[in-house]
């Protein structure tokens, strides 16, 4: 990596840290939505529903999910992996994202857990894991790319 206006710059093919963080943490989504449908990793798996808190299915017998659950790990994923493909999409996957798993975090809290609020669905373990996420993810993106804009003193 080179400093150039102040900015740091991945060399040729070189990513930068917060662009292989993004591309970790959009893996390990690409993972989980997999994972969700797959016969033993998630416990009741025949009682999986489309949406809503209906759904009996536990992915590793913990985290409440649905086919819903699963596609939007997927896409997440997906779209960490694409975005990590720039130093700006990087941190903004993990800025935003993380932003979106807080609000996830509130909602899960608020709402009843049998109720059609609950229509993705969460569980208490997922409230808690959506807040971890949110804040290491948040963490990430600003930590790994603080220094980025600093102005080169001369």
């Amino acid at each position: 990596m080179t400093a150039s206006s102040g900015r740091v710059e991945a060399r040729g093919n070189e990513k930068t840290n917060v662009q292989k963080a993004a591309m970790a943490v959009g893996a390990v989504f690409l993972l989980v939505g997999i994972l969700g449908f797959i016969p033993g990793v998630t416990t009741n798996y025949d009682q999986m529903s489309f949406a809503g808190h209906e759904s009996e299915s536990m992915l590793l017998g913990v985290f409440q999910v649905s086919i819903l659950h699963n596609i939007v790990h997927l896409l997440f994923g997906i779209g960490g992996i694409a975005m990590a493909k720039s130093v700006s999409g990087a941190r903004n996957y993990l800025i935003w994202g993380g932003a979106v798993y807080l609000v996830l975090w509130l909602y899960g809290l608020i709402i009843g857990h049998d109720t059609a609020a609950n229509f993705v669905p969460v569980n208490t373990a997922d409230n808690w894991l959506h807040f971890v996420l949110g804040v290491a993810m948040i963490a990430l993106g600003v930590l790994l790319t603080r220094n980025r804009t600093t102005a080169r003193r001369t």
